[in-house]
């Protein structure tokens, strides 16, 4: 609750404090009206002239006195700075939770100081409900007016406020394409930067878009990053050598790309303005445990890709401003189907097999896995770009549904579901990784819920099967480890770009990810 007042801006709240404080009156005279219509229709006459004229003594002399507990309530309940944020059934929940608790106080008060003149249940019970709908009511329809008119189709222009430029780094992979076209329905222009490792495939549905622009370049060079960056208002920073394979393949471009090139991303935004900076971490950070994780928890990665990305966390989180605002994404594992489609995740790899093969294997079936559809995080992440900064700005979310924290035998249980006769063998294997997340904090300050389960994940996939937009799911292009081993690991442009990469990888403030890479590398 105190951390709402620091969050608190009178210049935006007071109309929003008004409007509640002429709610409440509003609930409360209505409330009065209705139980004297019942009485009147009832044929009580008297009792009816007996609510009125206690009524009137009551509102004048007393109500006026105790009303602001409502407001300093929801104040303190955070009406005014942190729900702003939230959204659906679950703003509604939390505007009933305030009014629940003022009114609580308030009848406490109104009886502790004029027991006398207390105001019966036939107006009391009424009068907390018309309350609860009423500033609940208000809220949601704003959201709905918002999006109804405040939102950009894909053909038309924009009616946004937005209109700020977002680079995505990374926008042409697999959440990256996906997030790109929806920035563009939602009303900013999008640039990207990214090397087309894996081709521009992924972006030719929003290419000729207006409000879109592709710079083709790597993430670590510099003078590529400085073009990509001037003029951006926001950066969503996706790029990244991606899973323990990949990362493991070749230590050197995973570091400087996972870690070296988000330094220099950080202080080129610095240098030119830019106020937010969201970072796409992963829960992978939390390494193998059987509690389960919240972002106070200790992260303890177990690979290399997972410390690449808790030291960009740290990096990002010691830049932090009065005018430079990260927030840290962690990631839980995807699934579904994408511009770029990814064979190499477990959700999307097991059902191609159990499509296309009948058989699939689980290893360590006991182990659970967060996940989340491709979309749904897109979705959560855009969510957080839109939360007012205040909220976000230097904060981790861990970026999921706790209702998707399933076990790997969970999983073969769903893809058994869409294939009755898929045979299932289970092998224990050396992979120690094993977390449970909790995703409360995002759905406090968003609101977000997915959206999508993990049986929609497996039929879109088997849909993409039967309608032969993918045929052989084992291609290269959809399994980056393997990818990357055939086509060998990006070459630096020049000798300038490496002696960047190493000055910016020698900063660390942790250096044994370094050491233990590089040593094993030589």
């Amino acid at each position: 609750m105190l951390r709402s007042l620091r969050n608190f801006r009178w210049q935006e709240a007071v109309p929003r404090i008004a409007a509640d404080f002429m709610i409440v009156h509003l609930s409360m005279i209505a409330a009065m009206a209705m139980s004297v219509v019942y009485q009147a229709g009832a044929g009580n006459a008297v009792a009816a002239y007996a609510i009125v004229s206690g009524f009137l003594q009551y509102y004048t002399v007393f109500f006026w006195v105790l009303s602001p507990i409502y407001p300093l309530v929801f104040l303190l309940n955070g009406f005014y700075t942190h729900s702003r944020a939230y959204a659906g059934r679950y703003k509604a929940l939390v505007v009933l939770r305030g009014v629940v608790v003022a009114a609580l106080i308030f009848f406490a008060a109104n009886f502790l100081l004029f027991g006398y003149a207390k105001v019966g249940r036939s107006v009391a019970l009424p009068f907390v409900a018309l309350a609860a709908v009423g500033t609940a009511s208000v809220r949601i329809l704003k959201d709905l007016f918002e999006k109804r008119y405040l939102l950009k189709s894909k053909t038309t222009p924009s009616l946004a406020r937005r209109g700020d430029w977002v680079l995505v780094v990374g926008g042409a992979g697999y959440i990256g394409s996906v997030l790109v076209e929806r920035l563009l329905e939602k009303g900013y222009r999008v640039r990207v930067l990214d090397s087309l490792l894996y081709g521009d495939q992924p972006l030719r549905p929003v290419r000729s878009h207006p409000d879109f622009e592709l710079i083709v370049g790597d993430c670590r060079n510099i003078q590529d990053v400085v073009r990509a960056v001037r003029g951006v208002d926001s950066i969503i920073h996706l790029a990244a050598i991606v899973g323990d394979p990949a990362c493991d393949q070749d230590h050197g471009p995973a570091l400087e790309t996972n870690y070296a090139a988000t330094r220099m991303l950080i202080e080129i935004a610095k240098g030119h303005g830019v106020s937010r900076f969201l970072f796409a971490s992963s829960c992978s950070v939390y390494g193998a445990t059987d509690v389960e994780m919240d972002e106070n928890a200790a992260v303890e990665p177990i690979s290399l890709y997972g410390r690449t990305k808790v030291d960009a966390e740290r990096a990002l989180l010691d830049a932090r401003s009065e005018t430079f605002h990260p927030t840290i994404l962690r990631y839980a594992t995807v699934f579904g189907l994408g511009y770029r489609p990814r064979f190499d995740l477990v959700v999307n790899l097991l059902t191609a097999k159990a499509c296309q093969e009948g058989v699939i294997t689980i290893y360590n079936g006991h182990q659970w896995r967060p996940f989340i559809h491709v979309r749904d995080l897109v979705e959560a992440t855009v969510r957080v770009l839109e939360t007012p900064v205040r909220l976000v700005s230097g904060e981790i979310f861990n970026l999921g549904d706790g209702r998707l924290n399933h076990t790997l035998t969970e999983v073969a249980e769903v893809i058994r579901s869409a294939f009755p006769d898929v045979r299932v063998e289970h092998i224990d294997s050396s992979d120690r990784r094993n977390y449970r997340v909790n995703f409360d904090k995002l759905l406090r300050r968003t609101g977000f819920r997915a959206q999508y389960t993990l049986r929609d994940g497996v039929d879109e996939i088997v849909k993409a099967f039967e309608e032969r937009l993918i045929t052989d799911y084992t291609d290269l292009r959809y399994h980056n480890q393997r990818y990357l081993k055939a086509v060998g690991s990006p070459a630096h442009k020049d000798e300038v770009d490496a002696l960047v990469m190493a000055a910016f990888s020698n900063h660390s403030q942790d250096h044994t990810v370094f050491a233990t890479a590089h040593a094993s590398s030589t």
